[in-house]
């Protein structure tokens, strides 16, 4: 019976938040060690983990499970953290193994290790040697570099955005490594970039733009003898490392030229569109105007905060678009969420049904998103924060908003998170007494994600720039260690 190492560690790092990103954070999003943790938490779910359990399952294998972490994407992993992660990998190759399957982000930045996922894998390498395959699972804005597809063999990225193919993708990187243990392949993997930070539209898949395309013409690539998978990624843009940006992976077997020649294709489809982008982003006054509107249609308006996405490393906590809809008196609108842990414990304090009067958000950099907002409203609910998703994306999968508080402010119910999180599921708002779908006006905290469970139930859907730190304005970074020359920075990139 074949003997697989699954392992799953995950998170996008934001080089140029302020908030770096320690052990803690992964324990309030997802930090299991150990089979029977493992086992517990994932088994049934719409992610990579179910899906090399099942394969397992399926396929005959006796799997080894050391750690399935996650943390909300955040500043630079420090090197406790890193180390926590690492060790209960490292420390499980002691005993021999036929094959490896790893869940990774591919955009993970880590106190020491820019590339921390090429870090992991050469280290993994490096302890069981050069015949014992290693298949990998990238998010679609992984940052793929040389190292990752020099000790990996196989390397599947998502083909969704927002991410609902998690599962699928995990099932398609077992599939692979069942052929490659059985001796009918041998795969290799190898990666293109070009001189650009930007490409593939973000990755977007929801519309048909610059990414469907390129995926549309990666699954016909496929079908071609010796190419067992094209990867696309749209790269994420706010990491200060060397590798940011897009990129194509080919997984081949025993087509070297005819890989690289694919995925300088596609990266060549990438360049010649890098300017194209989907997003219309609307200012705080416009989206203002447009929810003041009446209308009868029954069915929310959502606002996406776009620039304060935590699922890209923003703060949670931007204000702006809270100040211009008080100010503009819109009616019958729920906020999820703003992440500010001392507001929380004042609501906690005053208790259910009383009236206080605090400063809400904008504590941790006030230049991205504004400001504190001082408000006065009423505690309608307090919880423990404790949600299980039950929308397309990542369904099953349990998380937690730290303690909440609903804070009522006039026509406003405001959801107060001690947890940073990206709004994605409905039950962001069900678990606190909100229903979603009963409300004028939706905020969401999320950039593209939301947009699997909240899309068919708007009747309009406005992404608003509140001038947050996931704002797509770069020049508003100091980006000292990317390669250069580069798109959009030098316009001699070429």
């Amino acid at each position: 019976m074949p003997r697989l190492l699954v392992v799953h560690i995950s998170h996008e790092t934001n080089t140029f938040s302020k908030l770096k990103t320690d052990l803690a954070a992964f324990q309030r999003r997802m930090f299991h060690v150990g089979d029977a943790s493992v086992i517990q938490a994932m088994r049934g779910t719409r992610t990579e983990v179910a899906g090399f359990l099942d394969a397992a399952e399926s396929y005959g294998w006796q799997v080894r499970l050391p750690i399935s972490a996650a943390a909300t994407p955040n500043g630079t992993v420090t090197a406790e953290a890193w180390e926590a992660l690492t060790t209960p990998v490292l420390d499980a190759l002691s005993e021999p193994f036929d094959g490896i399957l790893i869940a990774f982000h591919g955009a993970m930045v880590a106190e020491g290790a820019d590339d921390a996922e090429g870090s992991l894998l050469a280290s993994i390498r490096e302890r069981i040697g050069p015949k014992v395959p290693i298949a990998i699972t990238l998010d679609l804005h992984a940052n793929v570099t040389e190292a990752m597809c020099r000790h990996a063999d196989i390397v599947v990225a998502y083909r969704t955005y927002p991410h609902i193919d998690q599962y699928e993708r995990a099932q398609q990187a077992a599939a692979l490594m069942k052929r490659t243990l059985a001796g009918e392949i041998h795969p290799q993997a190898l990666v293109v970039s070009r001189p650009t930070l930007l490409g593939f539209d973000g990755g977007k898949t929801t519309i048909e733009g610059v990414m469907t395309e390129a995926l549309r013409r990666a699954d016909a690539f496929e079908q071609e003898p010796g190419i067992l998978v094209v990867s696309v990624h749209a790269g994420f843009t706010r990491s200060n490392i060397h590798d940011a940006g897009p990129s194509v992976a080919v997984t081949h077997d025993g087509q070297p030229e005819r890989a690289r020649a694919i995925a300088d294709e596609l990266m060549e489809y990438c360049w010649q569109n890098r300017t194209n982008s989907s997003t219309q982003r609307m200012t705080v006054g416009e989206a203002v105007s447009i929810a003041r509107r009446p209308d009868d249609s029954g069915r929310p308006l959502v606002l996406a905060d776009y620039t304060d996405n935590p699922g890209g490393g923003g703060y949670g906590d931007a204000t702006n678009l809270l100040r211009g809809l008080l100010a503009g008196g819109v009616k019958d609108v729920a906020v999820c969420s703003i992440t500010d842990p001392e507001a929380v414990l004042a609501c906690r304090a005053a208790g259910v049904g009383t009236t206080v009067e605090l400063a809400i958000g904008g504590k941790i950099d006030p230049e991205f998103g504004g400001p504190p907002l001082q408000v006065k409203g009423t505690v309608k609910h307090l919880g423990a924060g404790e949600v299980t998703f039950d929308g397309p994306m990542s369904k099953g999968v349990r998380s937690n908003m730290g303690h909440t508080a609903v804070l009522q402010v006039g026509e406003m119910e405001i959801v107060l998170a001690t947890n940073r999180f990206q709004t994605i599921d409905r039950q962001h708002f069900l678990s606190v007494g909100i229903d979603p779908t009963k409300k004028n006006v939706l905020v969401v905290k999320s950039a593209q994600h939301f947009r699997a469970t909240f899309q068919p139930m708007a009747r309009t859907v406005l992404t608003v720039d509140t001038g947050a730190l996931t704002t797509p304005e770069l020049t508003r970074f100091d980006f000292s260690n990317i390669r250069r020359p580069i798109w959009p920075f030098d316009a001699d990139a070429a």
